[in-house]
């Protein structure tokens, strides 16, 4: 019975890899099964080879198991499939080939071996260093540097969070990637959430960019090659800041499954069992977008894009629960529509968070494109 029990439970499992999770709890299966997909398929012939043994349910049992372990594979499949396609899709989009790239980078969209190999990325250690205080608040950043000697370019990291939790030690381990790549890397922290809604955020990105250049000299950070990355409320916050913060230098910014139509999600809201989105929108714009419709409109990306607007690359999971990948699509067609150059990953089977793992298959697609798109707006090897 246990076993019966054992493979219905890794069926539904694998099951998010092609569904939305249902609730906040499952989230987090979300990301694991995906991500660490021969994990949970070694569990998979594990119970098949205990079925193939047992007696009661024997060939039900063996089947569920292979199909089980076929969906759990799936993600490995697909993400082949979609880099089968990317460099040439990058180069399209970028300019940007494999050729171009120098010293340490992901040589291949996706690689089976990478799993359990890693990605060669060495530790560099940070520091770190309060850039601001703002009404005596204390507002740090972490500075990961770059591997390589002289003025290099620097990439500035914006954590997610829903604008009210979260700080900048979020999947640390990207920060420590793009240094061995050849970035300097500035992680900062903001203020949150109710306590501090918009444009707080906004004015605390600024004081960061302030601190960087006036310590520029130290720090080895070329101001004429900055570059920003941000995740769900930290891509928000940075494709804000792209498209209408007015900062020299700004080359590119990457955003991985940010809300860009403020208005529109409001409409649109969440699963209630994952986030009431409703109510952490209204925390950080300060009310509904009845109430304070100019903030709704200030710090919704789509609705400032230009023909000048900042190189933009987003990254998006069709199983996004948390914020839906229309969005994306949207902010895709405005930009093309406004002739900037831009990229939009799909992940197919991508849920919130879906880099978590730099060496799953999402991980891979994610660093191997977010790297040729830096490489092509700051020219970091030439």
């Amino acid at each position: 019975m246990i076993r019966i029990i054992l493979i219905l439970f890794l069926f539904i499992l694998s099951l998010v890899n092609f569904f939305p999770v249902p609730s906040q709890s499952t989230w987090y299966a979300g990301i694991a099964v995906p991500e660490f997909p021969w994990i949970f398929m070694l569990v998979a012939l594990a119970l098949t080879v205990w079925s193939f043994y047992a007696k009661r349910m024997r060939y039900s049992s063996i089947i569920l198991s292979l199909i089980t372990f076929f969906i759990l594979s799936s993600p490995i499949v697909r993400a082949y499939n979609v880099g089968s396609t990317l460099p040439q899709e990058l180069e399209k989009a970028y300019g940007i080939k494999d050729t171009d790239m120098m010293g340490f980078h992901q040589t291949k969209p996706f690689s089976f071996f990478q799993m359990f190999t890693g990605n060669g990325a060495k530790d560099i250690p940070f520091k770190t260093y309060t850039f601001a205080e703002p009404k005596g608040e204390k507002l740090e950043l972490n500075f990961t540097p770059s591997a390589l000697p002289g003025i290099r370019p620097c990439l500035v990291v914006v954590h997610g969070g829903s604008w009210k939790q979260g700080n900048n030690s979020e999947i640390a381990a990207v920060n420590n990637y793009f240094a061995n790549v050849g970035y300097q890397v500035a992680t900062i922290n903001y203020r949150l959430a109710p306590k501090h809604p918009s444009p707080a955020q906004q004015e605390d990105l600024h004081s960061a960019f302030k601190w960087l250049r006036a310590n520029a000299q130290k720090l080895k950070i070329d101001t004429t090659n900055f570059v920003m990355l941000g995740r769900s409320a930290g891509a928000q916050i940075i494709l804000t800041m792209a498209y209408t913060g007015n900062e020299s230098g700004v080359k590119g910014v990457a955003a991985f499954y940010g809300a860009v139509a403020m208005p529109w999600s409001y409409k649109h809201p969440d699963n209630i069992n994952i986030m009431d989105s409703k109510l952490v929108q209204r925390d950080f714009l300060g009310g509904t977008p009845e109430e304070v419709p100019e903030r709704y409109n200030a710090e919704s990306p789509l609705f400032h894009v230009k023909a000048n607007s900042t190189p933009t690359f987003l990254a998006h999971g069709i199983n996004d629960a948390h914020v839906w990948h229309i969005q994306s699509v949207a902010m895709k067609k405005e930009l093309d529509k406004h002739g900037v150059k831009n990229y939009l990953l799909t992940i197919p089977w991508g849920t919130h968070g879906f880099e978590y793992n730099l060496n799953g298959p999402a991980g891979q697609l994610s660093m191997y494109s977010v790297e040729r798109f830096f490489q092509s707006v700051t020219n970091k090897g030439k």
